[in-house]
Parts: C-alpha cells; structure tokens; sequence
C-alpha cells in the first residue's frame, strides 16, 4: 500500500513538472520523439491546435546549433565588437532616423522613460534598422534549441512562447527570425514577445515586425526591467543594469550605450 501511495506521488510530481522529466539531446538523434513528449507539455501550458502543429512540422535547425556553440560576441574587445558591428554606420543613421521622426521617439519616451538613442541603438545593432531580420525558422529554431542539453531549461518558456504566437495568429510555422528564434525589428525572443509586446500602431495586435510595435515593446521591456526615466545609462550609471537584461555579452550592452550616448548628442 505504501508503494502505491508512493508511486502515486512520484506521478503526480511528474506531471505537476512535467517538463523536468524531458529529455535533450546533442545531435538530431531522438528529436522526434523529443517533440511526442514537449507536445504533451505545451498542451500543460496552454498551446492549442495550431501551435501544437507548428511543433510537431518543426525541423531540426543544425544552423541554430552551430551558431550557438560559436558565438564571437563574447570572445572580442569592445573597440573591436563595435567595428565588425558598423557602429559608426548605426550612429550615423540613428541621428538621421531620430530627425526624420522626433515626435515618435519623445512619446515613447514620454510613456516609458527610456531615450530615443538607447531605442534606435538597439534596434541598428540587431536587424540594421529592419533591412535584415533573420532567414531562420523561428519555431523551429527555438525548438531545437529546447531539446539541446546545453540550455534547454533557458529556452524551453520561448519555445512554449513561440507556440502560443503561433495560436495567436502572430507568427506562423514558417515565420524567419534569427537563429536563436527572435523575431522582428529588434529580435525578441518569443516568451519575451508574449509577455513585454506592445501594440502602439492601434490595429488591434502586436506585430514585431512593424516598428511602431517593436520599438515600443522594446521601451516597454527596458522599463519593466528596471528602467528609471531620467536616470543615467552609461556604464555604472542607474539604467545601465536594464541594458543589461537585453543581451548578456558585456560589449554588446556595453556598446548600446555608447552609441545611444552618441545618437542622443
């Protein structure tokens, strides 16, 4: 009796977690049979039919996983990240892009605290302004990455993220982002889409790849991150731990602030 009180519990344990009980991978080798298991989940979570059919059509992504096992970011001196990334080319058309439309910038700054620099920074360093914003899979590349042992447990709320986009309406199946499955203007990841998105245009949904939509939910997630209107954002400086939050290379925050400095005037 005892035994099968006990059995009872661990089963109970098990679905109340059910994705601690998922297995990885390291190769394609038992992908499919991953996504059986991850459906189960999903559904745990909300996921419905479309989303469950983007899972099971899902590819493994072997450029996603290349790419994340060699990132450079990482290995570069801040002069030198910020050369291979065109600063200077970002600098100079923020401040065109900031002129062109002054009345868009002060009201999001107006509504969230954070500069049009620190905006237009972000959205140069991650997709040149919209003229490149990823040829890969987003389902399937955010998947891939949540059956990967290396951080599976990091990517699983946007893999469930990106699911839930897809019953939505938002993204589909076929829907490009970037390698690691961020999308639009300036490459959320999908859990961070569900949960800081904003619709600024007033059409009723939010779409990341408009820019009115993606720079808005960009200020939105700087400022549920801890951003304070007004406040510095340099390095050492108050804002400079939210910049943080947006990418966790050292140059790269490093980087957005000193162009957001320099686009700011």
């Amino acid at each position: 009796m005892r035994a099968h009180v006990l059995a009872v519990a661990m089963s109970l344990v098990m679905m109340a977690g059910g994705a601690h009980a998922l297995s990885c991978g390291n190769t394609s080798a038992g992908f499919e049979t991953w996504k059986s298991d991850f459906a189960a989940y999903a559904r745990t979570q909300g996921v419905q039919a479309r989303g469950l059919q983007a899972l099971s059509q899902a590819q493994y992504a072997s450029r996603t996983i290349s790419a994340d096992r060699n990132q450079k970011s990482f290995r570069y001196s801040l002069d030198k990240f910020m050369e291979l990334r065109g600063s200077a080319t970002i600098v100079a058309q923020g401040k065109k892009r900031k002129a062109r439309n002054p009345e868009f910038y002060a009201a999001l700054e107006r509504q969230y605290g954070v500069p049009a620099g620190v905006l237009i920074a972000i959205h140069g360093m991650e997709t040149a302004f919209g003229g490149f914003m990823g040829d890969s899979q987003i389902v399937s590349a955010i998947v891939t990455l949540t059956f990967d042992c290396r951080r599976a447990e990091f990517f699983r709320p946007h893999a469930i993220g990106a699911l839930l986009l897809v019953d939505q309406g938002t993204i589909t199946g076929d829907t490009r982002g970037a390698k690691h499955g961020e999308l639009g203007h300036t490459q959320f990841l999908p859990g961070n889409a569900m949960t800081y998105g904003v619709d600024a245009n007033g059409d009723g949904k939010v779409d990341f790849y408009d820019q009115s939509d993606a720079l808005a939910s960009t200020a939105n997630y700087l400022r549920q991150k801890g951003w304070i209107p007004g406040r510095g954002y340099q390095e050492g400086e108050p804002n400079f731990a939210a910049i943080k939050q947006w990418n966790v290379a050292t140059v790269y925050q490093q980087a957005i602030a000193i162009m957001a400095k320099q686009i700011d005037g």
